[in-house]
């Protein structure tokens, strides 16, 4: 059989091992005929130096047999496992290369040991340009006499594979606004302002000492957490071969060392107060006690003046609840609208609407019902000249449920219909899900203090739902619930 050598640069990733590549593989030269080899790093076997020529020569004086093509995911697995440092890439690549022809599928086959080592690989690849963007370190360079502009700063770090071109848009983006270079054992980039250039000419380490190696030693033993040393994550986050370059890895084994007693000192210290902040968050979840009121007249009073939470501060007044003192049956909806809040009157908007074209369907008179709102200010955000609603926050029904708490108890209702999810929160707490409870009729207290309860759904919800065929659905599942006001109203035990 015969042999060809093909001989590459060792920074050579994926163009030039391409073209050798398509050359082989329309002749149909079969892997085993192959010698990759890297120019400069490969002896004969009788250990001289090979004189070797690049093998195009030879490869292109047969005649072509077939015509090649690789599919894209062929070709994005070759280019990046081409990266990696490992000799016998070359020969590894254009195998796949030369199975993928008879078999399509070979890339998705994960137990095949091509395939497995070239992913490994790949791993190994990516594993690698995370590291050198997570450990290059920029010096500042002195100004040149004369010299006005742009700042310099180089760097120096050494890869484990060939991942320069990888990094370099990386590197680009991230430091646009000054001119630097990269310098490694396998290349270089440079990039000034304008193009970013890539060199596979090996550098040499230059000295690097701006004057801030000190300044950042400082910050880094001050800001370093005895309390959550893991030094096993340590090295696998940083491992060895990177510390001889990051001047603060001359720190860490004395920092590891002095953890144990610093945290010990850190758990002997006396508390210091906790900052203001603190104990406005507590009042606030600790809200006084409000006084109960004898009539509807001096609750209303009351919360007209509310301040315990910040609503009252944007809303246009407080809307108190409507209707009889005696009412059978109480209504909770879940905050005023922007016409509530305008006229100081609960569901007056399109949602009170909604409720009462819905009420007068099913036969219940409105004027019967006491109306009232979780929340009695009204939230909302600004867009232009309009008031856009906002869902009240768990703060702004805490501040808001004494009032509802003392209507309950002036009223004294026989049935509470809660509209919405946050009423049916402000009445039993977060525990309760809106869809388990809707459209149920349940008992709530014991002795005197039971009350019937029927949570269904806010009348703006069905606004939105407009007129789809969900939103006919759930208008009659909403008079459906409304109905059994109008049942509870005629029962002779009510």
């Amino acid at each position: 059989m015969t042999r060809y050598v093909l001989t590459l640069e060792d920074s050579a990733a994926f163009e030039p091992w391409r073209e050798m590549a398509r050359a082989a593989l329309q002749r149909a030269i079969p892997p085993e005929a192959l010698d990759w080899r890297i120019r400069g790093g490969e002896t004969d076997l009788f250990g001289q130096q090979t004189n070797d020529s690049d093998g195009m020569v030879a490869l292109t004086e047969g005649p072509v047999l077939k015509s090649v093509t690789l599919r894209a995911s062929c070709i994005a697995l070759l280019r990046d496992m081409l990266c990696h440092s490992d000799p016998g890439r070359f020969a590894l690549a254009y195998r796949i290369a030369w199975r993928v022809q008879g078999n399509p599928h070979l890339l998705d086959v994960a137990t095949d040991v091509d395939i497995a080592k070239a992913r490994i690989m790949i791993r190994q690849n990516r594993q690698d340009c995370h590291k050198m963007t997570a450990f290059v370190r920029f010096r500042e360079l002195p100004a040149q006499i004369g010299e006005a502009g742009r700042r310099r700063f180089l760097a120096w770090f050494e890869p484990q594979h060939h991942i320069l071109e990888r990094v370099a848009p990386f590197f680009a983006k991230r430091f646009a606004d000054m001119d630097w270079m990269i310098l490694t054992p396998r290349g270089s980039i440079r990039w000034d302002g304008k193009d970013l250039a890539c060199s596979a000419e090996p550098c040499e380490q230059p000295e690097l000492d701006d004057g801030f190696g000190d300044l950042w030693n400082t910050y880094y033993a001050s800001t370093f957490n005895p309390a959550r040393v893991r030094t096993k994550a340590m090295r696998r986050e940083m491992p060895g071969r990177y510390w001889k370059n990051l001047p603060e890895t001359r720190l860490i084994p004395q920092l590891v060392a002095g953890a144990e007693a610093r945290v010990r000192a850190m758990a002997e210290q006396v508390p210091l107060p906790a900052p203001i902040f603190h104990d406005r968050l507590r009042s606030r979840d600790n809200l006084p006690v409000q006084p109960l009121s004898d009539t509807p007249e001096d609750l209303a009073a009351k919360i007209r003046t509310c301040t315990a939470c910040p609503l009252h501060c944007a809303a246009t007044q407080a809307v108190v609840g409507e209707g009889p003192i005696n009412a059978r049956i109480m209504v909770v909806g879940e905050q005023p609208g922007d016409q509530e809040d305008l006229a100081g009157r609960p569901f007056v908007g399109p949602a009170g609407q909604v409720l009462q074209e819905a009420l007068e369907k099913v036969g219940v008179d409105r004027r019967t019902l006491y109306l009232t709102n979780a929340v009695k200010h009204f939230r909302f955000r600004l867009q232009g000249r309009r008031r856009i609603h906002q869902s009240p926050d768990e703060a702004h029904v805490a501040g808001c449920r004494p009032w509802l708490e003392q209507e309950i108890a002036l009223v004294r209702p026989k049935l509470i219909v809660s509209l919405g999810a946050t009423a049916l929160k402000a009445l039993d707490g977060p525990g309760r899900a809106m869809a388990e409870r809707r459209g149920t009729l349940w008992t709530a207290g014991e002795g005197e203090n039971a009350v019937q309860r029927l949570a269904l759904a806010h009348p703006s919800w069905l606004l939105r739902l407009g007129d789809s065929t969900q939103g006919e659905i759930e208008r009659a599942r909403f008079e459906e619930g409304l109905a059994r006001l109008r049942d509870f109203c005629e029962r002779p035990d009510a």
